[in-house]
């Protein structure tokens, strides 16, 4: 744990939180101080900051995303989602004294009318918490928790005790103008119940024109309330314009838009198109983008930083630009994954049983997002048991990293024991893993009593990958040798 020393308690630096106490009360509590640069957007008299003129839809929609960059920032440093929301209900506080620092960060935007966008929110918090962790290191939460209060440091029943109204109100400033912490949800459910009305809003009427069901548009408010606060001229229509401008259908837009609602809060010019130009700058397919955004819409919402992260990642493990760019375009969700916490373990895992991280990684991306105790290992432990050598099952792994994705109940299992009936030997499955991908009963049955009607012979490969012209093109040559030798 970070220690504290008394160059945090400097007068220089901080600023008091509390009136001089009248008694001992608080001689037992190891206060943490702020520095004044944590109340830099408080709401001053000489009109550094004014939240007057700003509507009231705006701040609303600007604390839900406050919120949502907190909820990340919390889960990225280890919180698990639920104990992360659990955790934001005793932050109102925090997050209030967020938004006035986004106020504070971007002035200039508001004295000309400017929303701001999902980036420009994330791109003034994060760093900010960045500081506030490398500052209190383990005490972090805590000091959001406590927020402005002093935290509690020793254990007794002065920890119980609480700080009456009047110490909160010389502590520290809430605009009260705000409201979030009594209105947020009131507001939000406003509008969401509105949606039932005959006057609906207008972006509601514009996303049912698109095909969105009014169900999804509840839901996709519930999820995430600042969309509601969207403005349709300003945020949606021009996102929802651009998409279609990129081919992508105007029956897929509804698809997106549920997918991630975030999207729509993204400058155009200032943010999504330069992502874009980022992306194709690190292979991304340009003439893919329609089925790379109906894929993962997420891509688009991501920070330079962690983009860059992670191919960096795919370079470290060996993988060609050509690649990076085929994997981005095939499978782009894989930019969710975390480096340390997910693509490296699954790659060690990988690489300790002989299957080489980087070809599976360009040709199976999606095998890295499944969990190794409870996915990859029972897929390798299945054919280990079928008495296949570690070397063997690696190769096939490489050649066909698809078979950590199938079920070993409902996939490999039936086809495994009808593969016994098939009178091959096991090498050919290494040879040709591929098998597993293929349907039992569409497929594999009814092409192999074909063949053995036939009474003649042909590699697993040739049985069932080619087409069936193909197949029985081959077959007929097989027969008509075979009769010619008889």
């Amino acid at each position: 744990m970070k220690a504290f020393t008394s160059s945090l308690f400097r007068t220089s630096d901080s600023l008091s939180l509390f009136a001089a106490p009248s008694s001992s009360s608080f001689s037992s509590r190891t206060q943490i101080s702020f520095p004044q640069r944590l109340f830099l957007c408080r709401a001053e008299i000489d009109g550094s900051v004014s939240l007057v003129n700003v509507p009231a839809n705006l701040l609303v929609a600007e604390k839900e995303e406050a919120k949502a960059v907190l909820h990340m920032y919390l889960t990225s440093q280890g919180m698990n989602r639920l104990n992360a929301a659990r955790k934001m209900k005793k932050l109102d506080l925090f997050i209030d004294h967020l938004l006035l620092r986004l106020h504070t960060v971007y002035k200039t935007r508001y004295l000309v009318g400017r929303e701001l966008t999902t980036p420009e929110i994330r791109d003034a918090l994060i760093p900010y918490l960045d500081e506030l962790l490398e500052e209190h290191g383990d005490d972090f939460v805590e000091v959001l928790e406590y927020f402005p209060i002093p935290l509690v440091k020793d254990k007794s029943e002065e920890t119980e005790q609480k700080v009456s109204s009047n110490d909160i109100e010389n502590s520290t400033t809430r605009v009260s103008s705000i409201e979030p912490t009594t209105n947020t949800k009131k507001l939000t459910a406003s509008r969401a119940s509105n949606i039932g009305e005959p006057n609906l809003p207008p972006h509601v009427v514009y996303l049912e024109e698109l095909g969105m069901e009014r169900d999804v548009i509840k839901e996709v408010i519930r999820k995430f309330p600042a969309f509601a606060y969207y403005s349709l001229e300003g945020k949606i229509k021009p996102v929802v314009e651009f998409l279609l401008d990129l081919g992508i259908a105007k029956s897929d837009i509804p698809v997106i838009i549920s997918k991630r609602p975030q999207l729509c809060g993204i400058s155009l010019t200032e943010n999504l198109i330069p992502t874009m130009a980022f992306l194709e700058d690190l292979g991304v397919d340009k003439k893919k983008w329609a089925k790379v955004i109906y894929r993962f819409p997420a891509l688009l919402t991501y920070s330079r930083s962690k983009l860059q992260s992670t191919v960096d990642y795919f370079y470290e493990l060996g993988l060609s630009s050509q690649d990076v760019g085929k994997v981005l375009t095939r499978y782009p969700s894989i930019i969710s994954y975390s480096v340390e916490e997910k693509l490296r373990p699954t790659a060690q895992y990988f690489d300790s049983i002989g299957v080489n991280p980087a070809v599976l990684m360009s040709r199976c991306p999606q095998a890295f997002g499944l969990s190794i105790e409870t996915s990859l290992k029972p897929v390798t432990e299945f054919f280990l048991q079928k008495g296949y050598h570690i070397a063997d099952f690696a190769l096939m792994a490489s050649r066909y990293g698809a078979l950590y994705t199938f079920s070993v109940e409902d996939n490999l299992l039936p086809k495994w024991e009808y593969f016994l009936t098939m009178e091959y030997p096991k090498s050919e499955l290494v040879k040709f893993p591929q098998y597993f991908g293929y349907s039992l009963e569409e497929r594999i049955k009814p092409r192999y009593e074909i063949v053995k009607e036939s009474a003649v012979r042909l590699l697993l490969n040739q049985v069932l990958s080619l087409s069936d012209e193909d197949f029985y093109k081959l077959l007929k040559r097989k027969v008509k040798k075979k009769n010619a030798c008889a």
